[in-house]
Protein backbone atom coordinates (compact mmCIF):
# COMPACT_ATOMS: atom_id res chain seq x y z
CA UNK A 1 0.00 0.00 0.00
CA UNK A 2 2.06 2.93 -1.21
CA UNK A 3 -0.75 5.16 -2.49
CA UNK A 4 -2.48 7.37 0.06
CA UNK A 5 -6.09 6.31 0.47
CA UNK A 6 -8.71 9.04 0.79
CA UNK A 7 -10.86 9.14 3.88
CA UNK A 8 -13.92 8.00 1.92
CA UNK A 9 -12.20 4.69 1.06
CA UNK A 10 -12.45 3.48 4.66
CA UNK A 11 -15.57 1.78 5.99
CA UNK A 12 -15.66 2.86 9.66
CA UNK A 13 -13.90 5.41 11.85
CA UNK A 14 -13.01 5.73 15.50
CA UNK A 15 -12.04 9.11 16.97
CA UNK A 16 -9.11 9.21 19.38
CA UNK A 17 -7.40 11.94 21.30
CA UNK A 18 -3.62 11.99 21.22
CA UNK A 19 -2.07 11.97 24.67
CA UNK A 20 0.79 13.95 26.13
CA UNK A 21 2.74 10.70 26.58
CA UNK A 22 2.40 9.93 22.83
CA UNK A 23 4.78 12.76 21.91
CA UNK A 24 8.50 12.14 21.69
CA UNK A 25 11.40 14.51 22.23
CA UNK A 26 10.94 15.87 18.69
CA UNK A 27 7.47 17.19 19.55
CA UNK A 28 5.38 14.79 17.51
CA UNK A 29 3.73 11.44 18.10
CA UNK A 30 6.34 8.71 18.21
CA UNK A 31 6.15 6.05 15.51
CA UNK A 32 5.38 3.20 17.93
CA UNK A 33 2.17 4.92 19.03
CA UNK A 34 0.68 4.55 15.56
CA UNK A 35 0.63 0.78 16.04
CA UNK A 36 -1.19 1.25 19.34
CA UNK A 37 -3.80 3.36 17.51
CA UNK A 38 -4.14 0.61 14.88
CA UNK A 39 -4.54 -2.07 17.54
CA UNK A 40 -7.07 -0.04 19.53
CA UNK A 41 -9.29 0.63 16.50
CA UNK A 42 -9.24 -2.98 15.29
CA UNK A 43 -9.98 -4.44 18.71
CA UNK A 44 -12.72 -1.91 19.37
CA UNK A 45 -14.35 -2.99 16.11
CA UNK A 46 -14.02 -6.69 16.99
CA UNK A 47 -15.56 -6.08 20.43
CA UNK A 48 -18.33 -3.69 19.40
CA UNK A 49 -19.34 -5.11 16.01
CA UNK A 50 -18.05 -8.68 16.15
CA UNK A 51 -19.07 -9.46 19.71
CA UNK A 52 -15.57 -10.51 20.76
CA UNK A 53 -15.39 -11.11 24.50
CA UNK A 54 -11.72 -10.59 25.28
CA UNK A 55 -12.07 -12.21 28.70
CA UNK A 56 -14.19 -15.29 28.03
CA UNK A 57 -13.87 -16.22 24.36
CA UNK A 58 -11.56 -19.13 23.58
CA UNK A 59 -9.89 -17.30 20.70
CA UNK A 60 -7.48 -14.42 20.29
CA UNK A 61 -6.15 -12.57 17.26
CA UNK A 62 -2.34 -12.62 16.98
CA UNK A 63 -0.73 -9.90 14.88
CA UNK A 64 1.66 -11.71 12.54
CA UNK A 65 2.51 -8.85 10.18
CA UNK A 66 2.32 -5.08 10.34
CA UNK A 67 3.41 -2.04 8.37
CA UNK A 68 3.00 1.72 8.68
CA UNK A 69 3.80 4.55 6.27
CA UNK A 70 4.10 8.07 7.65
CA UNK A 71 3.12 11.09 5.56
CA UNK A 72 2.77 14.01 7.98
CA UNK A 73 3.33 14.35 11.72
CA UNK A 74 0.64 14.49 14.36
CA UNK A 75 1.13 15.78 17.88
CA UNK A 76 -0.52 16.30 21.22
CA UNK A 77 -3.14 17.72 21.51
CA UNK A 78 -4.93 16.61 18.34
CA UNK A 79 -8.05 14.62 17.65
CA UNK A 80 -7.43 11.90 15.10
CA UNK A 81 -9.78 9.54 13.32
CA UNK A 82 -8.73 5.96 12.69
CA UNK A 83 -10.20 4.57 9.46
CA UNK A 84 -10.58 0.82 9.11
CA UNK A 85 -11.34 -1.59 6.31
CA UNK A 86 -10.63 -5.24 5.51
CA UNK A 87 -8.50 -6.04 2.49
CA UNK A 88 -8.51 -9.85 2.76
CA UNK A 89 -10.67 -12.17 4.82
CA UNK A 90 -9.83 -15.83 5.07
CA UNK A 91 -10.90 -18.75 7.24
CA UNK A 92 -8.51 -17.98 10.12
CA UNK A 93 -6.85 -14.70 9.14
CA UNK A 94 -7.73 -11.14 8.18
CA UNK A 95 -5.74 -8.28 6.68
CA UNK A 96 -6.81 -4.83 7.83
CA UNK A 97 -5.97 -1.54 6.17
CA UNK A 98 -5.89 1.38 8.57
CA UNK A 99 -5.58 5.14 8.06
CA UNK A 100 -4.89 7.84 10.63
CA UNK A 101 -6.49 11.17 9.80
CA UNK A 102 -6.15 14.46 11.62
CA UNK A 103 -9.61 15.86 12.30
CA UNK A 104 -10.90 17.68 9.21
CA UNK A 105 -8.35 16.17 6.80
CA UNK A 106 -9.20 13.89 3.87
CA UNK A 107 -5.70 12.48 3.33
CA UNK A 108 -4.02 10.36 6.00
CA UNK A 109 -1.12 11.39 8.18
CA UNK A 110 -0.24 7.69 8.22
CA UNK A 111 -1.62 4.46 6.85
CA UNK A 112 -0.76 0.85 7.25
CA UNK A 113 -1.96 -2.68 7.60
CA UNK A 114 -1.77 -5.60 9.88
CA UNK A 115 -2.69 -9.24 9.70
CA UNK A 116 -4.50 -11.05 12.48
CA UNK A 117 -4.42 -14.84 12.67
CA UNK A 118 -7.05 -16.16 15.04
CA UNK A 119 -5.82 -18.85 17.39
CA UNK A 120 -7.26 -21.06 20.08
CA UNK A 121 -6.17 -19.70 23.49
CA UNK A 122 -5.54 -23.20 24.86
CA UNK A 123 -3.47 -24.62 22.01
CA UNK A 124 -2.07 -21.49 20.33
CA UNK A 125 -3.00 -23.13 17.01
CA UNK A 126 -4.81 -21.25 14.27
CA UNK A 127 -8.55 -21.68 14.24
CA UNK A 128 -11.49 -20.55 12.17
CA UNK A 129 -12.71 -17.01 12.78
CA UNK A 130 -15.98 -17.29 14.73
CA UNK A 131 -19.07 -16.66 12.60
CA UNK A 132 -20.12 -13.45 14.38
CA UNK A 133 -16.66 -11.93 13.96
CA UNK A 134 -16.36 -13.15 10.36
CA UNK A 135 -19.73 -11.53 9.56
CA UNK A 136 -18.62 -8.22 11.11
CA UNK A 137 -15.32 -8.29 9.22
CA UNK A 138 -17.12 -9.03 5.98
CA UNK A 139 -19.18 -5.84 6.51
CA UNK A 140 -16.05 -3.68 6.19
CA UNK A 141 -14.32 -5.70 3.48
CA UNK A 142 -13.57 -3.81 0.30
CA UNK A 143 -14.90 -5.07 -3.01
Amino acid sequence: MSIKLNKDEYKIFYPMQTRWADNDIYGHVNNVQYYAYFDSAVNRYLIEKGGLNIHDDGIVGFVVESKCQYFSPIAYPQTIHIGLRVLRLGNSSVTYEIGIFVEGETLPSAQGHFVHVFVDKQTNKSTAIPKNIHTALNMIQID
